[in-house]
């Protein structure tokens, strides 16, 4: 046997050993919703024994579906998840070992800006053991395998590799979720909320959506480690936020303010809230490249003595390490110069709720603070915003009229 074939075979193994260790863990979801009709099967997917009484799967799995305003291709309605974990809470739905077995479920979690719900279910069968999630993110180029049930197959694992980390991934109810696991392992309809797990059988993802080809993201296990065990204990997670819309700081955006380099992010808006009154957001545009900037904003540039680089870096640090009620220092720049900002993070509405805040200021009727509507917002919509907001594959990466800026 040569060396190539041996190295081959031991790969196979590898697999075929995760394979039987793995698979009796995962299992199959099946919610419903009760219509004129009679009870109809609402959605399909995945999940994963997160210990002795509880599987963990994705929120918009177990969420009775909500059509959402026309305006897709064609003019047809959207498809989008529930808006409220907390509408979540009480379904029951039935899950199917990978052995045959049935139990009814009750979802006693969810929370719907991270995409995850935890599911109690009595009497799981002895050899659904529980997956133990990660510590830590995996990195780049490590080897995974999607565990789960695609298009009804059930019992199916494909393999890959960790393609990227602290990614953003949109969701269908318009916001995104930071600090996502990027894979080339297949993930397709029904693997949603299935684990995304190393060789050594530890989770590093909850499967949820896949981009084009080849392209996977799962909700990352920092993510998973902070939010799962709330939602067991009490229904919900409670978000810290800022309630501030930031851009990225591109070389054009830097270049249109006047910053040495391109980092941090742009303060676009600042809405009535934790931030009000502390940073201030952008008041006009400038033209660069025959694009009109924003311009005036402070500009964040590290948070509780972190350096901040990216909007994921900033909210994927508010949504691990923080929460509602805590005093987090702000680093910024403004007008050239570095400040430090002591702000009070508050707590994120509920989607349901809208952004329910209002704009802090409304100073003239062509430049609205919340950006909607104002004289720039057509002009940075796609271009400027990054992640899902700048096109990569968001459900409104052609909808450039402002509303994809990201609240934090």
């Amino acid at each position: 046997m040569t060396n190539e074939n041996a190295k081959v075979s031991d790969e196979e193994r590898t697999y075929e050993r995760l394979y039987d260790e793995a698979i009796p863990s995962t299992v199959s979801v099946y919610a419903t919703v009760e219509t004129d009709d009679g009870t109809r099967p609402s959605g399909t997917g995945s999940g994963f024994v997160y210990d002795d009484g509880h599987v963990v799967t994705n929120q918009h799995v177990v969420a009775p579906p909500v059509r959402g305003p026309r305006g897709g291709p064609n003019g047809r309605r959207q498809r989008r998840q529930s808006d409220s974990g907390k509408s979540v809470v009480g379904r029951t739905v039935e899950i199917r070992f990978s052995e045959g077995e049935w139990r009814t479920g009750e979802v006693v979690g969810a929370d719907a800006y991270t995409d995850l719900a935890a599911v109690r279910v009595e009497d799981v069968p002895a050899y659904a053991e529980p997956l133990p999630v990660a510590d830590e993110n995996p990195v780049p180029g490590q080897r995974v395998a999607a565990l789960g049930n695609p298009m009804g197959l059930d019992g199916t694992i494909t393999a890959g590799i960790v393609s990227g980390v602290n990614r953003t991934t949109p969701t269908e109810a318009g916001f995104t979720i930071p600090d996502a696991i990027q894979t080339d392992a297949a993930i397709n309809p029904g693997n949603s909320g299935g684990p995304l797990v190393t060789t050594d059988g530890e989770v590093v993802g909850v499967n949820r959506a896949k981009q084009g080809e080849n392209i996977g993201f799962a909700v990352s296990p920092a993510i998973v480690t902070r939010v799962v065990p709330e939602l067991v204990a009490s229904g919900e997670y409670r978000h810290s936020y800022l309630n501030v819309r930031t851009v990225n700081v591109s070389p054009t955006v830097a270049e249109a303010n006047d910053l040495d380099e391109p980092a941090g992010v742009l303060v676009a808006d600042v809405r009535l809230g934790p931030a009000s009154g502390g940073l201030e957001g952008c008041d006009g545009t400038r033209t660069v490249g025959g694009h009109e900037i924003p311009v005036g904003g402070d500009v964040i540039v590290g948070v509780a003595g972190r350096s901040v680089r990216s909007h994921e870096e900033l909210t994927r640090y508010l949504i691990t390490q923080t929460e509602p009620g805590e005093s987090v220092t702000v680093e910024l720049i403004r007008d050239g110069q570095r400040l430090t900002e002591r702000l009070t993070l508050g707590e994120r509405p509920s989607p349901d709720a809208g952004s329910s805040l209002e704009p802090r200021s409304r100073p003239d009727d062509n430049s609205r603070s919340d950006l909607e509507g104002s004289k720039y917002s057509s002009k940075i919509g796609n271009s400027f915003f990054s992640g899902p907001e700048s096109g990569f594959g968001g459900e409104d990466a052609d909808d450039d009229s402002g509303r994809n800026i990201p609240i934090r």
